[in-house]
Formats: C-alpha cells, sequence, structure tokens
C-alpha cells in the first residue's frame, strides 16, 4: 500500500492536466474515476477494475471511447493499463503518485487563470436587471409627470385602458 496524499495528489495531477493539451473531458473524467476507485482499494500498487463499473463513474456511454481514453492515459504515462481479456477478471491498472513532496505545498499562482487567495467578485449583472425591472414598474407614472412638466401630453389622445385590471384589485364576481 503506497502512502499517498488524497489533496496532494489531485492538486499534482491536476496541474499536469492544465499543461498537457492532448486531453480532453473524457480523459479526465476517466482518470478521476480510476483514481476514486484506487482510493477505495485503499491505493494498493495495483487494482482491478470493472469496465461498466468505471464507465458508470466517469460518464462514459460508448465502450470505444472508453477504451481509447484509457490506452491513451497509459501511453502518456498517467497510469499503466493491462487489459486482462476475461471478463470474469478485471483489467489491472497501476496508478502514479502525482503528489510526491513531502512538505505542504503553497502556490502563489499555479496556473495560468491566476487564481488568488482575494475575495471572489460576483457578477452584478442580475442586480441591475432587478433594479431596472423594478424602475419599470413605475414607468408609466415618470413618462406622465415629465410630459406634463414639458406642457406636452403626447398621451392624452391615447387613453390608458387597464384590460387586465392590474392597478386595482380584481373583482371575480365580473365575467371574463
Amino acid at each position: 500500500m503506497q502512502d499517498i496524499n488524497y489533496i496532494k495528489h489531485l492538486n499534482g495531477v491536476f496541474e499536469h492536466f492544465s499543461k498537457d493539451s492532448r486531453l480532453n473531458p473524457t480523459h479526465i473524467s476517466l482518470y478521476v474515476a480510476l483514481f476514486q476507485i484506487w482510493n477505495h482499494n485503499f491505493f494498493r500498487e495495483e487494482f482491478y477494475i470493472n469496465r461498466e463499473e468505471v464507465m458508470d463513474f466517469s460518464k462514459i456511454g460508448s465502450k470505444s471511447t472508453y477504451h481509447r481514453c484509457i490506452k491513451e492515459l497509459s501511453h502518456w504515462k498517467y497510469l499503466l493499463y493491462t487489459p486482462s481479456h476475461n471478463p470474469f477478471k478485471g483489467s489491472r491498472i497501476k496508478m502514479f503518485n502525482f503528489g510526491t513532496s513531502t512538505e505542504q505545498v503553497l502556490y502563489s499562482s499555479s496556473t495560468k487563470i491566476e487564481t488568488s487567495t482575494g475575495q471572489a467578485l460576483v457578477p452584478i449583472n442580475k442586480h441591475i436587471q432587478t433594479i431596472e425591472n423594478s424602475k419599470n414598474i413605475n414607468k408609466r407614472q415618470i413618462l406622465e409627470n415629465s410630459n406634463s412638466e414639458n406642457g406636452e401630453n403626447h398621451l392624452a389622445s391615447v387613453p390608458y385602458q387597464d384590460n387586465l385590471k392590474t392597478s386595482s384589485d380584481k373583482n371575480y364576481d365580473d365575467p371574463l
């Protein structure tokens, strides 16, 4: 059984992922599924997998995609894959340790997206939209006030009809 630090290993492998342009989301999903199975096997040197289980964990729906990705991960030295060709004995997997450091890892900026330790900024577009919508409630009043101040009354020729009766309480005895 290997001495694997879960967090350090994931940080290390994700750093490799960010630098490797050959990988796509399916490779990463498959690797994370295999890592989870490795964790359930207490980080043994080698463990056996069931293809259906791994495909289910990684959300891969095609056997050809699964086989292509696991062979590529093995070829690119993310893991060692030994197929069994026996449906009663799973394929053998050996995972490599990417969290090799025994000291605390401190990254000031580990990726190109420049993550920081500062406060996250949340876009306020939704809040502005809500404020604008609340302003529109009184739009008719504002428009009437501005027209009456200018001495012009363009709305006088078009009477306002409240067909839906939204300006006052609805009388439910009225026919539809």
